[in-house]
Protein backbone atom coordinates (compact mmCIF):
# COMPACT_ATOMS: atom_id res chain seq x y z
CA UNK A 1 0.00 0.00 0.00
CA UNK A 2 2.81 1.90 0.53
CA UNK A 3 4.59 1.50 -2.38
CA UNK A 4 1.22 2.24 -3.98
CA UNK A 5 0.71 5.67 -2.80
CA UNK A 6 4.46 6.54 -2.77
CA UNK A 7 4.16 5.59 -6.72
CA UNK A 8 0.94 7.76 -7.26
CA UNK A 9 2.64 10.86 -5.46
CA UNK A 10 5.57 10.11 -7.63
CA UNK A 11 3.77 10.68 -11.42
CA UNK A 12 1.38 13.49 -9.80
CA UNK A 13 4.13 15.46 -8.87
CA UNK A 14 5.90 14.25 -12.63
CA UNK A 15 2.13 15.39 -14.15
CA UNK A 16 2.72 18.60 -12.52
CA UNK A 17 5.78 19.72 -13.43
CA UNK A 18 5.24 18.77 -16.94
CA UNK A 19 2.37 20.57 -17.21
CA UNK A 20 3.94 23.62 -15.00
CA UNK A 21 6.97 23.67 -17.88
CA UNK A 22 8.09 26.61 -19.27
CA UNK A 23 5.88 27.19 -22.24
CA UNK A 24 7.58 29.86 -25.67
CA UNK A 25 4.75 30.74 -27.71
CA UNK A 26 4.77 32.54 -30.97
CA UNK A 27 1.94 34.53 -32.83
CA UNK A 28 -0.30 32.11 -34.89
CA UNK A 29 0.02 32.94 -38.49
CA UNK A 30 -3.78 33.06 -40.39
CA UNK A 31 -5.76 33.94 -36.72
CA UNK A 32 -7.55 36.59 -36.49
CA UNK A 33 -5.15 38.89 -34.54
CA UNK A 34 -5.55 42.52 -33.76
CA UNK A 35 -3.72 45.13 -33.07
CA UNK A 36 -5.33 48.42 -32.92
CA UNK A 37 -4.61 51.90 -31.80
CA UNK A 38 -7.32 54.57 -31.38
CA UNK A 39 -6.75 58.54 -31.06
CA UNK A 40 -9.17 61.25 -31.58
CA UNK A 41 -9.41 63.52 -34.07
CA UNK A 42 -11.61 66.69 -33.28
CA UNK A 43 -12.90 64.59 -30.05
CA UNK A 44 -14.39 61.89 -33.19
CA UNK A 45 -12.70 58.60 -31.97
CA UNK A 46 -10.37 57.46 -35.18
CA UNK A 47 -8.94 53.81 -34.99
CA UNK A 48 -6.56 52.25 -37.18
CA UNK A 49 -4.46 48.85 -36.83
CA UNK A 50 -1.05 47.42 -37.25
CA UNK A 51 -1.36 44.17 -40.13
CA UNK A 52 2.35 43.53 -39.50
CA UNK A 53 3.56 42.35 -35.90
CA UNK A 54 5.46 39.56 -34.39
CA UNK A 55 4.91 38.19 -30.80
CA UNK A 56 7.18 35.89 -28.72
CA UNK A 57 5.88 34.68 -25.36
CA UNK A 58 8.44 32.73 -23.00
CA UNK A 59 5.81 31.94 -19.87
CA UNK A 60 6.17 29.85 -16.87
CA UNK A 61 4.18 30.40 -13.41
CA UNK A 62 6.72 28.65 -11.60
CA UNK A 63 9.86 30.25 -12.01
CA UNK A 64 8.86 34.21 -12.94
CA UNK A 65 12.22 35.55 -13.36
CA UNK A 66 12.37 33.31 -16.84
CA UNK A 67 9.37 34.93 -18.59
CA UNK A 68 9.67 37.24 -21.47
CA UNK A 69 7.29 39.54 -23.16
CA UNK A 70 8.37 40.85 -26.68
CA UNK A 71 6.44 42.36 -29.20
CA UNK A 72 8.05 44.14 -32.44
CA UNK A 73 5.42 45.96 -34.73
CA UNK A 74 6.47 47.19 -38.51
CA UNK A 75 4.94 50.53 -38.30
CA UNK A 76 4.70 50.89 -41.98
CA UNK A 77 2.04 48.51 -41.72
CA UNK A 78 -0.44 51.09 -40.11
CA UNK A 79 -3.55 51.27 -41.84
CA UNK A 80 -6.18 53.85 -40.50
CA UNK A 81 -8.51 52.91 -43.36
CA UNK A 82 -8.18 56.12 -45.49
CA UNK A 83 -5.27 56.34 -48.43
CA UNK A 84 -5.01 60.10 -47.63
CA UNK A 85 -4.17 60.00 -43.57
CA UNK A 86 -2.11 56.81 -44.40
CA UNK A 87 0.21 58.53 -46.43
CA UNK A 88 0.43 61.11 -44.09
CA UNK A 89 0.95 58.99 -41.13
CA UNK A 90 4.30 57.87 -42.98
CA UNK A 91 5.79 61.43 -42.71
CA UNK A 92 8.78 62.47 -40.29
CA UNK A 93 5.77 63.94 -38.24
CA UNK A 94 3.71 60.81 -37.18
CA UNK A 95 5.29 57.57 -37.59
CA UNK A 96 8.46 58.32 -39.79
CA UNK A 97 8.55 54.87 -41.60
CA UNK A 98 11.96 55.46 -43.07
CA UNK A 99 13.98 56.25 -40.24
CA UNK A 100 11.99 54.44 -37.47
CA UNK A 101 10.67 51.30 -39.46
CA UNK A 102 9.97 49.25 -36.29
CA UNK A 103 8.35 49.76 -32.56
CA UNK A 104 9.31 47.63 -30.07
CA UNK A 105 7.54 46.11 -26.52
CA UNK A 106 10.32 44.20 -24.54
CA UNK A 107 9.26 42.87 -21.00
CA UNK A 108 11.78 40.52 -18.94
CA UNK A 109 9.22 40.77 -15.98
CA UNK A 110 5.07 39.23 -15.86
CA UNK A 111 3.29 39.57 -12.53
CA UNK A 112 0.57 38.50 -11.08
CA UNK A 113 -2.22 40.89 -11.75
CA UNK A 114 -5.23 41.36 -9.40
CA UNK A 115 -8.96 41.44 -11.22
CA UNK A 116 -9.76 40.08 -14.65
CA UNK A 117 -6.67 41.25 -16.47
CA UNK A 118 -4.95 38.47 -14.78
CA UNK A 119 -0.96 39.75 -15.88
CA UNK A 120 1.02 43.10 -15.82
CA UNK A 121 4.25 43.36 -17.99
CA UNK A 122 7.10 45.00 -16.89
CA UNK A 123 9.18 46.56 -19.78
CA UNK A 124 10.02 49.33 -22.46
CA UNK A 125 7.95 50.46 -25.45
CA UNK A 126 10.68 51.68 -28.35
CA UNK A 127 8.96 54.06 -31.05
CA UNK A 128 10.13 56.62 -32.67
CA UNK A 129 13.56 56.30 -31.62
CA UNK A 130 11.96 57.10 -27.89
CA UNK A 131 12.18 54.39 -24.88
CA UNK A 132 9.83 54.84 -22.28
CA UNK A 133 8.26 52.59 -19.70
CA UNK A 134 5.10 50.80 -19.41
CA UNK A 135 3.35 48.48 -17.99
CA UNK A 136 0.81 46.21 -20.15
CA UNK A 137 -2.07 44.46 -18.67
CA UNK A 138 -3.18 41.38 -20.62
CA UNK A 139 -5.26 38.43 -19.94
CA UNK A 140 -3.85 34.76 -20.89
CA UNK A 141 -6.24 32.12 -21.54
CA UNK A 142 -3.42 28.90 -22.27
CA UNK A 143 -5.98 26.33 -23.02
CA UNK A 144 -7.75 29.21 -25.78
CA UNK A 145 -3.84 29.87 -26.59
CA UNK A 146 -5.62 33.56 -26.60
CA UNK A 147 -3.93 37.11 -25.06
CA UNK A 148 -5.92 39.97 -24.76
CA UNK A 149 -4.88 43.93 -23.46
CA UNK A 150 -5.32 47.27 -23.61
CA UNK A 151 -3.23 50.33 -22.43
CA UNK A 152 -3.75 54.10 -22.82
CA UNK A 153 0.22 56.09 -23.68
CA UNK A 154 0.41 59.69 -25.20
CA UNK A 155 1.45 60.25 -28.50
CA UNK A 156 3.74 63.05 -27.48
CA UNK A 157 5.85 61.11 -25.32
CA UNK A 158 7.27 59.49 -28.27
CA UNK A 159 7.17 62.61 -30.83
CA UNK A 160 4.53 61.37 -33.22
CA UNK A 161 2.25 63.84 -34.53
CA UNK A 162 4.74 66.84 -34.48
CA UNK A 163 5.46 70.18 -36.26
CA UNK A 164 1.69 71.59 -37.08
CA UNK A 165 0.32 68.55 -35.24
CA UNK A 166 1.96 68.83 -32.02
CA UNK A 167 -1.09 70.74 -30.20
CA UNK A 168 -3.41 68.52 -28.96
CA UNK A 169 -5.95 70.54 -29.87
CA UNK A 170 -6.84 68.80 -33.04
CA UNK A 171 -5.47 65.05 -32.39
CA UNK A 172 -6.02 64.39 -29.10
CA UNK A 173 -2.76 63.43 -26.70
CA UNK A 174 -4.10 60.03 -25.69
CA UNK A 175 -3.91 56.84 -27.29
CA UNK A 176 -5.62 53.55 -26.88
CA UNK A 177 -3.79 50.31 -27.64
CA UNK A 178 -6.08 46.95 -27.92
CA UNK A 179 -4.91 43.75 -28.82
CA UNK A 180 -6.11 39.95 -29.23
CA UNK A 181 -3.78 37.53 -30.31
CA UNK A 182 -3.95 34.18 -30.84
CA UNK A 183 -0.49 32.32 -30.06
CA UNK A 184 0.63 28.70 -30.98
CA UNK A 185 3.38 26.89 -28.79
CA UNK A 186 6.47 26.59 -29.86
CA UNK A 187 8.37 23.11 -30.09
Amino acid sequence: MRNTVCCLAALLATLCSTAAHATSWELKPGSDNRLEFTATFEQTPVTGVFKDFRVRFDFDPQKPDSNRLNVSIRTSSADMANPDINQAIAGKDWFDFVRYPEAVFDAKEILDAPGAAGYRARGTLQLKGHRQPLVLPFSWKPEERRMEGEFVTHRSIFDIGTGEWKSSNAVGDAVTVKFRIQLRELP
